[in-house]
């Protein structure tokens, strides 16, 4: 479903010097697989998922989903790609102010050709499983920073995309939180084998993936835990 190879990215850092976002990194991802990639702040994890998404263009390598290169894509390919074929929830939600959550989560549905009624009726049990089922009128400033991450979640997944790109979906949540939501991206990679990349600053995540890795330096290693007793506790043995 996603392969990518050698791919490169730097970025200019103000001083003359280079910034090595991404320094080589290839990957393979299946359908119904979740890879959880982790790392600091400012670790390249951002960037990794914007050339995947085809927001940002690489330096070298190429990015393949379903056999196609999308680093080759015009920039009207690219927006059909990503409205079509990908799910992307970022770090921090881009609400629309006024509108309810209800309506965010539909939003994207829009643009898929389907009516508001069947739109919202599709959004609604997405909501209700992220547990908005009470916060749906609500509009962006009614809403918490965690609720406001949820509808997120629940505007990239609605349309069943092939692909979904998480940057840090917990960040704004708590310990429970998280954990309700880290096992429902698990369940739709298995329900809808959805190929799924989650980059994070949680260890807890490489309890709910197929595989977990680490982006340090703009290159992939193995993901170690330090925290081994809590992953231990969630069930994580290494690998799902």
């Amino acid at each position: 479903m996603l392969e990518l190879t050698e791919v490169v990215k730097h970025w200019p850092d103000g001083d003359g010097g280079v910034v090595r976002a991404l320094d080589g990194v290839s990957l393979t991802l299946g359908r119904g697989e979740l890879l959880a990639v982790h790392g600091p702040s400012g670790s390249g994890k951002t960037t990794l998922l914007q050339v995947i998404a085809g927001l940002v263009a690489p330096d070298r390598g190429r990015v393949l989903v379903d056999g196609r290169d999308v680093t080759a894509l015009d920039p009207d390919a690219a927006a059909a790609y990503r409205l079509r074929e990908v799910g992307y929830v970022t770090q921090f939600p881009e609400l629309l102010p006024g509108v309810t959550a209800l309506e965010q989560a539909a939003t994207k549905l829009y643009g898929h050709g389907r009516r508001p009624r069947e739109a919202r009726a599709a959004a609604r049990p997405l909501l209700e499983r992220l547990g908005l089922g009470r916060r749906l009128r609500h509009r962006p400033d009614q809403l918490s920073g965690g609720e406001r991450q949820r509808v997120a979640i629940a505007r990239a997944l609605v349309a069943g995309p092939k692909l979904v790109l998480a940057d840090e979906p917990t960040g704004a949540l708590d310990a429970g939180r998280s954990r309700a939501v880290l096992q429902l991206l698990r369940e739709l990679c298995d329900e809808q084998q959805v190929a799924m990349v989650l980059v994070t600053h949680d260890p807890l995540a490489a309890a709910y993936a197929d595989e977990a890795l680490t982006l340090t330096d703009g290159r992939l290693s193995p993901f170690l835990p330090e925290g081994g007793a809590r992953l231990a506790d969630a069930g994580w043995d290494g690998a799902r």
